[in-house]
């Protein structure tokens, strides 16, 4: 099974290259056995590692084992690498290593709603949020002032029929050029192809109300508001080639009711959104989402 060890962008106080010990964060699944936790702690221990914190799951429905355990070491990253190789073909392990609070390089694209990403960067700013905004693609310009008053660099990239594939080979290139590891679609009104979701499986986060499916197209706040619903909500989740059907990460709902005009959903709605978006983007960032087929494990 495939592993990817993520490198942290520059040497920090502690970094494990300079003999310190470093908070590493480690992610895993494999197919439910006997002797997994025991084999993995050991390894660290093993190694001098401290276990600061550690949870497992196993899903007797898909027959599958997730774990993830902080642990501060001494060890150089090639040390925990090998050890974790070794335990692959016993177990078949799918893995991932990482410095625990490490800013993941994060791209999100809008249109023009501002709510999003102006949470986004306003928590990444202010509250620690483990990320790196490295720029915002929108297939509109009203987004920029924003972009600008943050210090992110901006992308106009528009998008018709006639010129998506070439708006999303644009974004890829970026992706590239920037080694961006996660993009966020904040509110981006535009469907991506399915090779592009293919592309970048695992790494797309999208939200949106939860009046999808009953409340589909233009307007459903007013759709909502014309139904009398009682719950208004979000709902974040990883991005398929299926239209907001991917695995869910997070939802969040406010209670409404008649009282409440249109203007108020939209304003509550997109409270619950900045939310749910959030929490899903800190606990992606902090290797706390673990995808098991079409469910996520989270690690709260």
């Amino acid at each position: 099974m495939s592993h990817r060890s993520d490198q942290p962008a520059t040497s920090a106080p502690g970094d494990a290259s300079a003999g310190a010990p470093t908070h590493w964060v480690l992610t895993l699944s494999c197919p439910d056995r006997p002797g997994i936790v025991h084999a993995v702690s050991g390894l660290l221990a093993g190694l001098d590692g401290n276990i600061t914190e550690s949870q497992q799951f196993g899903d007797a429905g898909t027959g599958l084992f997730f774990m993830r355990v902080q642990v501060t070491a001494a060890a150089p990253r090639a040390e925990l690498e090998s050890g974790l190789r070794a335990l692959e073909g016993e177990f078949g392990l799918a893995w991932t290593l990482d410095v625990v609070g490490r800013p993941v390089r994060t791209l999100v694209m809008g249109s023009t709603a501002a709510h999003c990403l102006n949470d986004l960067a306003f928590r990444q700013r202010s509250e620690a949020l483990p990320v790196e905004l490295v720029a915002v693609v929108s297939n509109h310009t009203v987004l920029e002032p924003l972009a600008q008053f943050y210090g992110i660099d901006f992308h106009h990239v528009p998008v018709t029929a006639a010129t998506r594939a070439e708006a999303e080979a644009r974004l890829l290139a970026l992706v590239e050029e920037l080694d961006v590891e996660l993009v966020v679609l904040a509110r981006y009104m535009q469907i991506l192809s399915d090779d592009l979701c293919r592309a970048l499986a695992g790494r797309v986060i999208n939200i949106h109300h939860s009046f999808l499916p009953s409340f589909k197209g233009a307007k459903p706040y007013h759709q909502a508001h014309d139904r009398g619903v009682k719950l208004i909500g979000a709902t974040a989740h990883y991005v398929t080639g299926d239209l907001d059907e991917g695995p869910i990460i997070e939802q969040d709902v406010e209670r409404v009711d008649h009282t409440h005009g249109v203007e108020a959903l939209v304003a509550l709605g997109q409270d619950v959104e900045r939310r749910a978006l959030a929490r899903a983007v800190r606990w992606h960032a902090e290797h706390r989402v673990l995808l098991d087929g079409h469910r996520t494990i989270v690690f709260r």
